[in-house]
């Protein structure tokens, strides 16, 4: 029998902001609603050496990174980004660069954005469980969770236009409205769970979600924050290390979400 194992994409967040030795990129002093950067995406995935990696918690994650990875010129198909960050070391994984090149960025931006240039664009949702659904396949399951109704929804829409469109029909992908920070128990316990907002501290309920041999990914803290990756041994003990140094907004509540 399979060992399904989930990711869950644990959203609340409406900024979100890149390791503190990267750039802030900032209009009037607010920062604005965006999706990931392909590089820190693409660096999640690296990270994430699960060997039963089927089910998968995550969350749409938004970042703000510099842009010296990127050639505005150049950059002008999803194929071409995914190259560029695979010369640049960002991509080492085969099976990252192949769902990077399936799953097309432009599908989940605005229009008239530079889609696959490797920087933060205007808000565009779906993105980032689109990709993780891609990396598990139909065998497993990849969840979205997300604070905002009108949030799911149009995450839901841009994965329809995608190479994800399938998995969702078939449900081994799929999106619910909930509170990112008590993960979504109904179809725990999971392999890999991504956090993309900084919680102050660990979440209990996440831990607790997590399949021992798992992985989290999430970045904790206040002012000072370290993107944490958390792995549940065998016996289920945790395993804490921290990657880097990094900047984002609160996992918040829904209220704050919406005041934000």
């Amino acid at each position: 029998m399979m060992n399904l194992s989930s990711t869950m994409n644990a959203y609340g967040c409406r900024y979100c902001v890149s390791p503190l030795k990267q750039l802030l990129h900032t209009t009037n002093h607010h920062l604005r609603f965006r999706p990931c950067s392909p590089s820190l995406f693409s660096s999640s995935f690296n990270n994430l050496k699960l060997p039963n990696f089927n089910l998968l918690l995550t969350s749409n994650s938004f970042f703000f990174t510099m842009e010296h990875l990127w050639d505005r010129s150049g950059m002008n198909t999803n194929k071409k980004m995914v190259e560029h960050l695979q010369q640049y070391g960002v991509i080492s994984s085969e099976k990252v660069a192949r769902v990077m090149e399936t799953i097309d960025r432009a599908l989940f931006v605005p229009d008239k954005t530079p889609a696959y240039a490797d920087c933060p664009q205007e808000i565009g949702t779906g993105y980032l469980t689109a990709c993780f659904a891609m990396m598990v396949g139909p065998q497993g399951r990849a969840i979205g969770v997300e604070h905002i109704p009108e949030l799911v929804a149009s995450s839901v829409n841009n994965i329809e236009k995608s190479a994800a469109a399938p998995l969702l029909k078939k449900g081994s992908l799929s999106m619910h409205v909930g509170d990112g920070r008590e993960g979504w128990p109904e179809c725990a316990p999971y392999d890999a769970i991504h956090v993309g907002a900084a919680a102050p501290e660990m979440p209990q309920a996440l831990l607790d979600q997590l399949k021992p041999g798992g992985r989290m990914v999430i970045p904790v803290g206040n002012i000072f924050q370290d993107l944490k990756v958390v792995d549940k041994n065998p016996d289920g003990s945790i395993s804490i290390r921290s990657e880097s140094s990094v900047r984002y907004v609160p996992l918040t509540s829904r209220d704050a979400q919406l005041q934000s």
